[in-house]
C-alpha cells in the first residue's frame, strides 16, 4: 500500500532555468561588494566563484558532492575584504555571504513556474499521502523557491543536498526520506525526471519511480528503468493507481 510520495523539485514540479555564466551576476555582484568595501572585477568574481566551486567538490571524500555556496563567497569576502568591510556591524557581516549566494541566484534565474497541473495535482495528493521533496541544490534557494510557487507547505520533509553535503544518487538520501517519513521502501514512490539522479537513484535503494519526462534531465535509461512513464504531470494519480494495484 503506497503511503508516501517522494518528489524532485527542479524539472518535476518547477520548470525552472538558471545560467551561472550570465555575465551581468557577476556586475551586479561586484557593484554591489562595492558597497561593501570589496573591489574585485567581475570577471575576477567570475573565475573565483567557478575555481572555489570546484575545490570544495574535489575536496569532498564523497562520490557524488554538493558544495556550499555559502561558504564560497565567504571564502571571497574574507580574502577580499578592507578596512572599511572589517569595521561594518558584525550582525551584517554575519550575514553578506546569504546575502551574496541569494542575489546570485536572483540574478542567475530567468524562469521559475509549476508545470501545468502540478498544483491541482499536488494539492489533489497532499489529502491522501504523505509528501516529502528531494532536492539537489542550496536550502537557501530551494526553500524560498518552493515557497515562490506555492508549494512548500505541502511538503514534511523538504531534504536539500547542501545540508548534507552530497547529492543524489547517494542512497542516503533517499533513506533520509524514509526515515523521516517513517515509511518502508514498498510504502513510498519516488517521481523524477533525471533517469539517473532520479530512477537509478531510488530503485537502488528498492523504491518504485515513476519518471517525468520534462524537459529537464538526463533522458536515457542510467542503470535502471522507471516503473511508469509520464509526459504530463496531470498523468501522475493513473501512475500511482497503476503502482498501488
Amino acid at each position: 500500500m503506497i503511503k508516501g510520495l517522494i518528489f524532485d523539485v527542479n524539472g518535476t514540479l518547477t520548470d525552472i532555468l538558471t545560467n551561472e555564466s550570465y555575465e551581468d551576476i557577476y556586475r551586479t555582484l561586484g557593484n554591489f561588494l562595492d558597497y561593501q568595501g570589496v573591489a574585485i572585477a567581475p570577471d575576477e568574481l567570475k573565475r573565483l566563484y567557478f575555481e572555489i566551486n570546484k575545490r570544495q567538490r574535489r575536496a569532498s571524500a564523497e562520490q557524488f558532492p554538493e558544495f556550499d555556496v555559502v561558504a564560497i563567497f565567504r571564502e571571497i569576502l574574507e580574502s577580499h575584504a578592507s578596512e572599511y568591510t572589517r569595521s561594518l556591524p558584525s550582525d551584517k557581516l554575519e550575514l553578506l555571504p546569504s546575502i551574496l549566494a541569494e542575489i546570485f541566484r536572483a540574478a542567475s534565474r530567468f524562469k521559475l513556474c509549476l508545470y501545468p497541473g502540478v498544483w491541482e495535482v499536488m494539492n489533489d495528493l497532499r489529502d491522501r499521502y504523505q509528501l516529502a521533496a528531494l532536492s539537489d541544490g542550496q536550502t537557501l534557494w530551494a526553500i524560498p523557491e518552493l515557497r515562490s510557487v506555492g508549494l512548500l507547505d505541502f511538503f514534511k520533509p523538504v531534504i536539500v543536498s547542501s545540508d548534507l553535503g552530497y547529492r543524489k544518487p547517494d542512497r542516503r538520501m533517499f533513506e533520509l526520506a524514509l526515515s523521516q517519513m517513517q515509511l518502508s521502501v514498498d510504502e513510498v514512490l519516488f517521481i523524477g525526471n533525471d533517469m539517473y539522479r532520479d530512477v537509478f537513484g531510488a530503485r537502488e535503494l528498492g523504491i518504485k519511480t515513476v519518471f517525468f519526462k520534462s524537459n529537464q534531465g538526463e533522458q536515457k535509461p542510467s542503470g535502471a528503468e522507471p516503473d511508469y512513464i509520464i509526459y504530463d504531470f496531470r498523468e501522475l494519480p493513473e501512475a500511482i493507481r497503476f503502482l498501488s494495484d
